[in-house]
């Protein structure tokens, strides 16, 4: 039996197995038993003495428990306000998180919750400023990352690809009801997060205010007298009138650096301005804080001052001019030195002159594009444009009271003003008055003038000049044509061009545009100037066509309209093309181009206007062609062609509902012969309301169509007529006889339709056999081919052969078959005994291509 199922042979086999190795190791053992022994009696000691400190230490009496019941009840419980707190930081940090990994699937769905949290919150209380924040800071990060996807290659998958396209309109739609709020938090983000905070602990102070005692009042007085503005280095700020230029000099050097708080350097330069005493500080002042007003809007080419910030730039620029014209010994130039000592101001001696560095004109420069530039960014169809509109007059009376001011300056031989500066002010002048109508610029004017003292006048433009609006363009654009260089010239020629053209002088306009030469050199100009000569071309063209002159309306609008890319040639609108390659750097200087709605040329009337001439012209074409191979060579309008190819595939046509609709209905109708029709259709379309004298123009348009539909029934039906009568027509298309007969006689002379007149008879007779037949059509248009065929393979001849085609042919029997002649006399023996055969043989005259192959 095995030892292992015996238990006293297992047993005394361990201890012998024990025995044998428990030399050393069970010595080992045994004092590590002991001194386990050992720590554990002690540790037993420390655990009995730490169980009666912990019980006396969490032990309490039924008081204590109480107690702390209540205090955590008080710390628990939180109001509803704070919770909602709560869950919208929440939620904000989710979309924090998110952005970090570019997660655009859970900011979409987050931000639809954190939305309907402020729902709730707006409807017992202010929305939260951090509220504010996050979707401002979501804007320009969903900003940044469209900008990245256009250049990166690497694209976003399809589940971050759809929630960014949805974040796209959710931002959009979300933050129009934001935008104040947003444009303070961009303004100055730290000041409107704490203000925040001021708020919540503002009734905590009220609470407690009550429990101050004052025992003394002079002692609250003196507590008051030691309150101050303390800086960021715990020193107190104290503004005084021997400070100022210093506090000017660190503002100024701490210009363009990061981090630099540009609204509480404001805030600082306005309570320098309050402190002015000297004329002298009042200006310097002035200047760096409008430069610093500009400085708010230099980080982003998107962002634009705000009405506020604008409006006390402008406000300080008039108290600058003012300061200035009271001041005639002290002049602001941009050639100046600057002053060292900010200890001592400079004191000027008798008829000396005080040079402040600066420009008045840039400012100037600067208020209009600001204005410019937050009238792109504004709504059109909404007040706030209107309002920001009517700052207009404003921004005008100062461009007007800064020329008088450069005038006086370039008086003062010393100054040597340069020219430059004068023709800036004037070209601003003048690009705030071509484009409006001359009754709006004479309020404009005249409102001007008011604001202005009466002791200054102009130059260039007197108070006291004539007030026809036309001569003031012209004599702000001949001061320019003077004085100025190259595209101030040129744009001041354009802008009065387009201010004729505007006010129906065409033959003026027109001669002046072809005069100036400016269409071989304008692509070498800049783009704002191509941008105004496409403008003055198109408003040309629709001057032509309020002319009654359909030709060269037709023929001025083509270049613009035929391109389908108004928008873009007028600055009206950024057409995206489907496979261009433009970064977002091309596209956002293309959308700074874009002028201000209230600028604009209406695109509808535009395309209507070179639709109208347009089918005025084809149509009659068409018909006088008829089934001509060659009717492709004769293409007026390609626009039109395709519009009307299109509509005539069409198997069914409703009735017209928009421009186009309306102009290839009513061109099949003219062609068919169905004038009044045409007529009726072209005079329903509304656009036509949108010009001065719309029934003017619907009549102008009806004796037209009735004159292009005499032609084109003529062109039609002249194959089938041997006489007709005048007085027929004329009562076929309601004209009178004597102007049937002056558009018959002209068609005659310019040999568009073989006939004649028999006054007598007051008669037209058609000439047959004149016409050619299908047959004879396609038999000449062969001929021409072929012969243009022949010609352009002897241009290829003479150009790889150098004009040695002739070199070729035999003669005297040497070098027979060309290259073989080489041979000797036998080349030259095959070649005598077939000379009679190349005699007597089929002769080829066909010029040099003949010469080469002549056999």
């Amino acid at each position: 039996m095995s030892k292992f199922f015996q238990g006293s042979d297992s047993d005394s086999s361990s201890s012998d197995e024990e025995e044998l190795y428990s030399d050393p190791e069970a010595e080992e053992e045994e004092s590590g038993e002991e001194s386990s022994e050992s720590g554990e009696d002690e540790a037993s000691d420390s655990d009995e003495e730490g169980e009666k400190a912990g019980v006396s230490k969490f032990l309490r009496d039924q008081e204590s428990s109480e107690e702390s019941e209540d205090e955590d009840k008080v710390t628990v419980v939180k109001s509803a306000k704070d919770k909602r707190l709560e869950e919208l930081e929440g939620v904000v940090k989710l979309i924090d998180n998110a952005r970090r990994i570019n997660d655009w699937s859970t900011i979409s769905t987050e931000f639809d919750k954190l939305n309907r949290q402020v729902v709730k919150m707006a409807a017992q209380e202010k929305i939260p400023k951090i509220y504010v924040k996050t979707i401002a800071e979501l804007e320009d990060f969903m900003n940044e990352t469209i900008a990245t996807q256009k250049v990166s290659t690497k694209k976003l998958n399809a589940t971050n690809a759809k929630g960014l396209n949805a974040m796209k309109q959710k931002i959009k739609r979300n933050n129009r009801d934001y935008t104040t709020e947003i444009e303070k938090y961009r303004a100055d983000k730290e000041e409107y997060m704490m203000s925040e905070e001021e708020e919540e602990v503002q009734p905590v102070e009220k609470v407690k205010k009550p429990k101050a005692v004052y025992t003394d009042g002079m002692d609250a007085a003196a507590d008051d007298a030691t309150w101050g503005i303390v800086g960021r280095d715990g020193k107190a700020l104290q503004y005084t009138s021997e400070s100022i230029l210093k506090n000017l000099r660190s503002i100024i050097e701490s210009r363009g650096k990061k981090n630099t708080d540009r609204a509480e350097q404001i805030r600082v330069m306005e309570k320098l301005l309050g402190v002015a005493t000297t004329p002298y500080q009042t200006i310097r002042v002035l200047l760096t804080l409008i430069s610093t007003r500009f400085d708010l809007t230099t980080s982003s080419t998107t962002n634009y001052m705000t009405q506020e910030q604008w409006k006390s730039a402008e406000h300080e620029y008039g108290k600058l001019l003012e300061m200035l014209e009271a001041n005639r010994n002290m002049v602001v130039v941009e050639n100046a030195e600057e002053w060292e000592d900010d200890e001592k101001p400079p004191q000027p001696m008798a008829g000396e002159l005080i040079k402040v560095p600066g420009s008045i004109v840039s400012i100037a420069e600067r208020l209009d594009d600001e204005l410019t530039r937050s009238l792109q960014h504004i709504d059109p169809h909404t007040a706030e444009y209107i309002e920001r509109l009517s700052d207009e007059q404003a921004l005008y009376n100062n461009i007007l009271r800064g020329l008088l001011y450069v005038e006086n300056l370039q008086q003062i031989e010393k100054l040597e003003t340069p020219q430059d500066a004068a023709n800036r002010m004037v070209m601003r002048r003048l690009e705030h008055v071509y484009f409006k109508p001359s009754q709006v610029v004479s309020i404009l004017e005249d409102t001007a003038w008011k604001a202005v003292p009466a002791k200054l006048d102009s130059k260039i433009t007197p108070r006291d000049g004539p007030k026809d609006i036309a001569t003031l363009v012209q004599v702000l654009s001949t001061y320019l044509f003077k004085n100025s260089t190259d595209i101030i010239r040129a744009r001041a020629y354009l802008c009065q061009v387009y201010y004729f053209a505007l006010h129906d002088q065409y033959y003026r306009a027109r001669d002046m545009l072809l005069m100036s030469h400016l269409t071989e050199i304008i692509t070498n100009s800049n783009i704002s100037t191509q941008i105004l000569f496409n403008r003055t071309l198109v408003q040309v063209g629709l001057c032509a066509f309020r002319a009654s002159l359909v030709y060269e309306a037709q023929n001025t609008l083509q270049e613009i309209c035929g391109s389908g890319r108004q928008k873009e040639l007028l600055a009206q609108g950024v057409q995206l093309q489907r496979y261009s390659q433009v970064t977002p750097e091309q596209e956002k200087l293309e959308r700074q181009r874009q002028l201000p709605f209230h600028m604009h040329i209406n695109l509808d009337l535009l395309e209507c206007v070179y639709l109208t001439c347009s089918m005025l012209l084809e149509v009659p074409l068409l018909a006088q062609t008829g089934s001509s191979p060659d009717i492709k060579k004769r293409v007026i309008s390609k626009t039109y062609r395709r519009l009307l190819e299109f509509h005539e595939r069409q198997i069914f046509t409703g009735p017209a509902e928009n421009t186009r609709d309306h102009v290839m209905q009513a061109s099949r109708a003219l062609a068919a012969g169905e004038w009044k029709k045409a007529a009726d259709l072209i005079c329903s379309i509304k656009v036509w309301e949108l010009m001065a004298n719309s029934e003017q123009m619907k009549k102008m348009l009806s004796e037209q169509i009735q004159e292009e539909g005499l032609r084109t029934y003529l062109f039609t039906y002249a194959p089938f007529y041997d006489t007709l009568s005048v007085n027929t027509l004329a009562s076929m298309f309601d004209l009178s006889e004597r102007k049937v007969v002056a558009i018959v006689s002209k068609m005659m002379s310019h040999e568009e339709l073989a006939a004649a007149l028999d006054q007598v008879n007051s008669a037209i007779i058609f000439r047959k056999g004149v016409e050619l037949s299908r047959l004879q059509s396609l038999a000449l248009t062969l001929s021409d081919k072929a012969s243009g065929l022949i010609e352009s393979n002897e241009r290829v001849l003479e150009q790889r052969t150098q004009g040695t085609a002739n070199a070729f042919e035999r003669q005297g029997g040497q070098g027979g078959r060309g290259g073989r002649g080489g041979r000797g006399g036998r080349g030259g023996q095959r070649t005598d005994r077939g000379g009679s055969r190349t005699r007597g043989g089929q002769q080829f005259g066909g010029g040099a291509l003949g010469g080469a192959i002549k056999v």
